[in-house]
């Protein structure tokens, strides 16, 4: 009777660890197939913009562009310069609009293991997610750059032409637009920080001056080196912080909800 239940034991163990390693078989297979599902879409993409790679670059330059004074041009310092920073360009664009799809197919690889009540927490996150960074890239290119601009091409000396390397001001406007995106989901980190207990709402309160220099900290090693863009930066990192601490509730507060 004891070997009999000693074997039941041990098939039952068997069974366990196989049903475990299939399990596991099956998130990988499904993890890579929602992976080669945002590849497939940024190769379609990347595709799809290189014919037009000229046009796009145009149209990112067009900030500069419209501020340059009479007989000054864009310059291309590089040989390879002409045919590379435009394929840059669309590489860039591409990896950022494939994000929202990388958000969508993580929503339901992670969503079938989610409570309801935290599927009702995490999909308006992620959703909120994706338009802060846009919403922090497009303040950057539409706000921030033209003014940058403006006041950069205003203070060159008179006996200075301004012509600025294509290759330059893609590294610069990436870097913004991508620092800005950033930046903008910090409502989303405070959120998260104090609804999951691990720091108070009161504790960030009383810390705001020590962010305030963080921020600053953060816009100096983000954006290009001066004044203007990291003030730029920091300045909307503080309001969002703020925004963040207004909608964030501590766990004690949303375990009575």
């Amino acid at each position: 009777m004891c070997l009999m239940s000693c074997e039941w034991k041990s098939w039952k163990i068997i069974k366990i660890q196989k049903m475990t390693k299939e399990s596991i078989s099956n998130h990988l297979l499904e993890l890579r197939t929602r992976l080669l599902k945002v590849i497939i879409l940024f190769g379609i993409l990347v595709i799809v913009g290189i014919p037009f790679a000229s046009e796009i670059y145009s149209f990112v330059a067009a900030p500069l562009i419209s501020l340059l004074p009479d007989g000054s041009s864009m310059i291309a310092t590089e040989v390879a310069s002409p045919f590379m920073a435009p394929i840059k360009l669309v590489i860039y664009i591409a990896l950022l609009f494939s994000m929202p799809w990388l958000f969508y197919q993580t929503w339901i690889f992670i969503s079938p293991g989610l409570y309801k009540s935290e599927k009702r927490f995490t999909a308006p996150l992620m959703l909120s997610t994706i338009i802060l960074f846009f919403s922090g890239a497009g303040f950057a290119f539409f706000i921030v750059c033209p003014i940058i601009f403006k006041f950069f091409i205003g203070m060159a000396p008179d006996s200075i032409q301004v012509m600025t390397d294509i290759s330059q001001y893609l590294s610069f406007i990436f870097k913004l637009v991508f620092a800005f995106g950033i930046a903008f989901e910090i409502p989303i980190a405070t959120i998260l920080i104090v609804n999951s207990g691990m720091v108070s709402k009161a504790s960030l309160i009383r810390a705001r001056p020590y962010l305030i220099v963080l921020f600053l900290v953060i816009g100096m090693l983000l954006t290009p080196p001066d004044i203007f863009s990291q003030l730029f930066l920091a300045i909307p990192m503080w309001i969002l912080f703020e925004v963040g601490i207004l909608f964030s509730r501590n766990k004690l507060s949303l375990i009575h909800i």
